[in-house]
């Protein structure tokens, strides 16, 4: 596994809802290089909040975990790439079609605006669903490591760079789908913070040395009273 700072491996999401918002998250906490942008932060503010982060000299991965037919969802990478981004997600279930043309459609998008691709991220299982929750719910008959495992050899096949797993699939996705293979994983927190809604957690350390490379940690950053302080303590902690 490649060597990261530990302030470079820590992805903080902006989860707020409107640009002023983040603008003044991204002011409070200048030592932050990554950040994530999900649904409700690009569908109220465009992409405006993405060539602001750009200006600031800012990784952006852009969360927006398309999932449709492959038509629509190259037609959705294409038309993302141009930002240049750094990371695009997409779910795995859209299937191997969807997932080549995704692929094939960022490479392509990115050239024509001049801009690096973006590294796809597939979406495996999200950290809000259980063991339970797969199997009498969604009726998929494996257990949760090995559906998130079969979505990542999957999503890997097909020319994708990575997938967002639970800390706890981490260590079994970098023994099957080896070093190259980014393992993304939301569902961290420090042993000070409130697991919230995230059913499959980890501590930041725990979950770099399950083989984790980037650390997806919001709440525990954004929600206190100083988050450029716990960004620092969490950082702090896997040094």
């Amino acid at each position: 596994m490649t060597n990261r700072l530990p302030a470079d491996r820590i992805i903080v999401p902006l989860d707020v809802a409107n640009a002023t918002a983040a603008h003044r998250l991204i002011d409070q906490t200048p030592q932050v290089t990554f950040w994530k942008v999900g649904l409700e932060l690009f569908v109220s503010s465009g992409p405006e909040i993405l060539q602001y982060l750009k200006s600031q000299g800012k990784r952006i991965f852009l969360d927006l975990k398309f999932h449709d037919i492959p038509n629509t969802m190259a037609g959705a990478c294409r038309a993302a790439s141009q930002y240049g981004v750094d990371l695009l997600t997409v779910h795995a279930t859209a299937g191997p079609d969807a997932l080549k043309a995704a692929v094939e459609a960022a490479q392509a998008g990115a050239q024509t605006a001049q801009q690096s691709p973006p590294q796809l991220i597939a979406v495996t299982v999200l950290t809000s669903i259980s063991n339970r929750s797969l199997a009498l719910d969604l009726k998929i008959p494996l257990e949760l490591p090995d559906y998130a495992l079969q979505m990542a050899l999957l999503s890997q096949q097909v020319g994708l760079a990575g997938s967002v797993c639970s800390p706890h699939e981490a260590e079994l996705l970098r023994r099957c789908c080896g070093q190259d293979w980014l393992l993304i994983c939301p569902g961290v927190r420090p042993t000070w913070s409130q697991t919230g809604d995230q059913k499959r957690v980890m501590t930041p350390s725990e979950a770099v040395q399950a083989g984790a490379d980037f650390l997806v940690i919001g709440r525990p950053i954004t929600q206190s009273p100083d988050p450029s302080g716990a960004f620092q303590r969490i950082c702090e902690s896997l040094s």
